[in-house]
């Protein structure tokens, strides 16, 4: 890619999408193009076919996704989404193509650490599957793509990320947003103790978005998808028990209290670590450690609590003193 190229970040306001426009800016791209989903339906193909006819990209990172817990709304939306983009993408003539896929494209019961080759080798798990199979759909598509049209369209699969433009709704948040959360309110309430789903067994492998988009421009400034296979792993390999992670976050956020484990809620797979040998080999390793992760997303999380305290404020009222806090695992 060349500081002139343009290049079209599809999703540029979610966690993936904000993290690859910061860093095409700070590598001094400048004709990076986003549009906001009022200018451009990405589930429109006529809207879609039109904006890559009108202003063809050189480049464009796939990273819109819609999350969710309605299945057939999700594999609407992401199959539509995908195909419009990719098959744009296609005509108009892109130079390369990046789409970005989720760690749950993998079966539920798959060996560990997860490696690529464990693609379609068994069920997934359910709770994922229909973002999972819109996930799989879209790199088949690619994959098939390449093979057909001899286009150069790279699949990468990130593994649980985290980072400024996280999603703190505390009944769809991840765990490490939700943890943040729900100890930040904890500590301003003076609550005694904060209560997490399950055991805090469990084992989690977390990547902050601005290492995701380091390595999606690694990728495509130096690989074809030729010599990175049908998809290849972002991730750091390294996992951490949920208790110690709701340890780190306490300590970085300054809660005192106890941190309690409900045993009585499910804890959910054991152990999701991804193998990112292949990635290493290719000459990209992560940089930021969890510790100064969560501090420089815990940093963000309270800029935007100062640009808009009432809305925090509505959303989620602190909690009485002698009330535990809720945080999903």
């Amino acid at each position: 890619m060349n500081p002139c190229d343009q290049i079209f970040v599809a999703g540029h306001s979610g966690l993936a999408g904000s993290a690859l426009v910061r860093r095409l800016h700070r590598a001094g791209f400048s004709n990076v193009i986003t549009r906001e989903r009022r200018e451009l339906d990405l589930t429109d193909r006529v809207a879609v076919t039109r904006f890559f006819e009108d202003e063809p990209p050189d480049y464009v990172f796939l990273a819109a996704a819609k999350g969710g817990v309605h299945a057939a709304e999700i594999l609407r939306d992401n199959l539509a989404i995908q195909t419009n983009v990719i098959d744009a993408a296609y005509g108009s003539g892109v130079k390369k193509l990046l789409f970005l896929g989720s760690n749950c494209i993998y079966p539920k019961y798959a060996l560990q650490p997860l490696g690529e080759y464990a693609l379609l080798t068994g069920a997934l798990d359910p709770t994922d599957e229909a973002y999972a199979i819109a996930k799989i759909a879209g790199l088949k598509m690619c994959s098939a793509y390449n093979k057909q049209y001899k286009t150069n369209f790279l699949c990468v699969m990130p593994t649980t990320l985290y980072g400024p433009s996280d999603n703190y709704d505390p009944q769809t948040s991840q765990v490490l947003p939700s943890l943040l959360r729900k100890m930040h309110d904890a500590k301003l309430a003076n609550a005694t103790s904060v209560r997490v789903q399950g055991s805090g067994v469990p084992r989690r492998e977390f990547l902050h978005s601005d290492d995701m988009a380091d390595a999606c421009i690694y990728l495509m400034e130096r690989y074809d998808a030729t010599q990175i296979g049908e998809v290849i792993n972002i991730g750091t390999g390294e996992e951490i028990a949920i208790r110690e992670l709701a340890k780190a976050i306490a300590n970085v956020v300054g809660f005192a209290g106890q941190i309690e484990y409900d045993m009585s809620m499910p804890d959910g797979t054991a152990r999701k670590v991804l193998d990112v040998s292949r990635l290493r080999n290719l000459g990209w390793k992560h940089q930021i450690d969890l510790e100064s992760g969560i501090r420089a997303t815990y940093g963000s999380y309270l800029s935007m609590l100062s640009s808009r305290p009432k809305i925090h404020q509505d959303l989620h009222p602190p909690q009485r003193e002698d009330r535990p806090v809720l945080a999903e695992a």
